[in-house]
């Protein structure tokens, strides 16, 4: 069921919002060559006890999971992509970690997602980054009063493929609030002026996830992590939106 948030509503979202902002500007600072992704989640973890926040993930429990979760952040690395289980991983020059994050805060649900690299970059890497970047900014442009779900979505594909980037529609952005995922499903590819008519009070998550040769992917061992099929790499980005009569309304942005 698709849910419409009051104007008061979104204002109490927004400590939600910000304190995920602030969870993923932190663990982007501590970040480094050597860093164990255990060690991130650890920070994570306290930086929600002190908050007195609860975690989106650790029970998560859904069809295509293994187990629950285990874990407050998914830490995808290199050729992973998204739903990466952390474990005990120190990182390495020039890998690519993507970090995903959602928590609850008095009640509402916030949900984000960065990518960066540790070390020397290369420059594949830093295209795939940016391109997220600016498919989420398109993504989040066409996120009006009056447009239609499906605007968001051609907006995102556009951007993949004039960078050469295919599109995997199996996981994208979703309806956030009381719960994590809910109504609607945000795909990554769709046709504008199609789907749901976007309304004010509408807060959904838009997260454009592309991998650099292909659109195929795997499920690791572990049960959770996505790996590309041909071992490329994958960024991915995300904010958590609310649709407004003044225009789209980013409450996760990071300072």
């Amino acid at each position: 069921m698709i849910e419409y948030r009051t104007p008061a509503e979104i204002e109490q979202m927004r400590a939600a919002g910000s304190f995920v902002a602030s969870v993923l500007t932190e663990l982007r600072n501590q970040a480094d060559v050597g860093t164990n992704l255990l060690e991130l989640d650890e920070i994570a973890h306290e930086m929600i006890k002190d908050r007195g926040a609860t975690s989106c993930y650790i029970d998560y429990h859904p069809s295509f999971g293994a187990s629950p979760f285990g874990k407050v952040l998914c830490t995808s690395i290199n050729d992973a992509v998204l739903h990466g289980l952390p474990h005990d991983y120190r990182l390495e020059e020039s890998d690519l970690v993507s970090v995903d994050f959602a928590c609850e805060v008095d009640g509402w649900v916030s949900d984000s997602a960065i990518s960066f690299v540790v070390g020397e970059p290369r420059a594949a890497d830093l295209k795939l980054i940016e391109t997220t970047e600016v498919a989420l900014a398109a993504g989040i442009e066409a996120a009006r009063v009056g447009h239609k779900l499906g605007d968001i979505s051609y907006a995102i594909a556009q951007i993949a493929g004039k960078a050469g980037y295919k599109i995997n529609t199996d996981f994208g952005g979703h309806g956030v609030g009381r719960t994590m995922h809910g109504d609607p499903h945000v795909p990554n590819n769709g046709r504008r002026g199609r789907g749901l008519p976007l309304k004010a009070g509408l807060v959904i998550a838009i997260e454009p996830w592309f991998l650099e040769t292909t659109d195929k992917i795997f499920t690791d061992k572990d049960g959770w992590t996505l790996r590309s099929q041909d071992g490329s790499r994958g960024a991915h980005s995300e904010h958590t939106i609310a649709i407004t009569d003044d225009g789209p309304l980013i409450l996760t942005a990071r300072t």
